[in-house]
């Protein structure tokens, strides 16, 4: 039974820590199968997860930003997997802010409803009557196998002949071909796969643009700019890793000997001096992602060079964020010892799953000289932020 959408992020919360056991039970799976089991992805949809930005209007629970960062995070301290897709698929929930009313409402009456969107390649488009013939492949669709619809960018000719400005364009599972291509080191629960359509018919009311939204609710995380949004709904998963495996950490530092002492490890100074570091590095980092975005927020009406300013800010945010996990789960690692190494941990995972994420370019470390450059003056030189 789907969580009510008047329902707190407590609530939200709460069926997070009741997954826990399933998550454990079936974790042997992530790994092996290269996707989350269906038992898994289903406990996931029923709790409501995949819906964290649908609009009251549609029934959805319409959290801010600010919420939806708690519960990603929550989410990505059980497991970066899950953290992942909930982030991912609670993230394109928003697109009840951009459809008709009519189209979002008759795509999320699936219980099972997720949308599976990427951004690392541009498709081609064609108009036709009613709408576009689309054609393309895309990476990183992660949720594939489970994706009732798909999102992929495509760019449609202008009447000079050049590509106009990337269109969101959604397919019907039906019209979709998954490529099996999610062979990697961490995240390997979210099965990320590549996916492609072949001049498949987009009617016009399943588009709309990236760059220059229009908006049909008038709540913010409809008003965010789309690539600030599509941003945030995965920065702020390394730090729910990062914050699990810390909880990790401490609950083995307080039952592992000391070595060559009576006490526990968390009697050892240097392990004390790390906690603290760590505590301090993902508060920070955590409290900087959490200005950015309201700068955003603020910066949205204003317009003009604020927005700017605000969207390269968000986005040396989310590069800091992520930096600062990994520092945290590799300072973990290296005084955890070989408890570090064993697949059967948080901890191994957690390393594996932190370093996966921060490749995400929504987070790249290039987003520091990007913020150099309007620092100093410079015109960004790309509009991908």
């Amino acid at each position: 039974m789907l969580v009510p959408a008047e329902a707190s992020v407590a609530t939200y919360l709460a069926a997070i820590d009741r997954l826990a056991p399933l998550v454990a039970a079936e974790r042997q799976h992530f790994d092996h199968d290269r996707r989350l089991p269906d038992a898994v992805f289903n406990a996931l949809a029923e709790a409501g997860l995949f819906r964290l930005y649908l609009p009251r209007s549609l029934g959805g629970p319409e959290f801010s930003p600010f919420d939806f960062m708690t519960i990603v995070e929550a989410a990505s301290a059980l497991d970066g997997s899950v953290g992942w897709i909930v982030g991912n698929g609670g993230g394109m929930s928003r697109i009840g802010g951009y459809l008709s009313a009519e189209v979002a409402r008759s795509w999320f009456a699936d219980p099972l409803a997720f949308v599976v969107s990427a951004t690392g390649a541009v498709g081609t488009a064609t108009e036709v009557e009613r709408g576009y013939r689309v054609s393309g492949r895309w990476p990183f669709g992660s949720g594939a196998h489970h994706a009732t619809r798909f999102m992929g960018l495509a760019a449609v000719k202008t009447a000079s002949g050049q590509n106009g400005p990337p269109l969101c364009c959604y397919f019907d599972r039906s019209e979709v071909r998954v490529h099996d291509t999610w062979f990697v080191s961490g995240l390997r629960g979210t099965g990320s796969c590549d996916f492609e359509v072949r001049d498949s018919f987009v009617p016009f009311s399943h588009t709309h643009a990236l760059v220059d939204l229009q908006p049909t609710e008038r709540g913010i995380p409809y008003r965010l700019p789309g690539l600030s949004a599509f941003a945030w709904t995965i920065s702020v998963v390394p730090l729910g890793i990062a914050r699990g495996a810390l909880a990790a950490f401490i609950e083995l530092a307080g039952r592992k000997a000391r070595l060559g002492s009576s006490g526990t490890m968390r009697d050892s100074e240097p392990v004390q001096d790390m906690v603290g570091r760590a505590e301090v590095a993902l508060r920070s980092a955590r409290a900087l992602l959490a200005e950015a975005m309201a700068e955003l927020i603020a910066a949205i009406d204003a317009g003009g060079g604020r927005l700017v300013e605000a969207r390269v800010f968000l986005r040396t945010a989310c590069a800091n964020a992520a930096e600062n996990a990994a520092r945290v789960v590799d300072m973990i690692a290296a005084h955890a010892g070989t408890a570090a190494i064993f697949e059967t941990g948080t901890l191994e995972r957690s390393i594996r799953d932190v370093h996966a994420a921060i490749k995400h370019v929504a987070m790249n470390p290039s987003c520091y000289a990007l913020g150099g450059r309007v620092s100093l003056g410079l015109d960004p030189g790309t509009w991908r932020f």
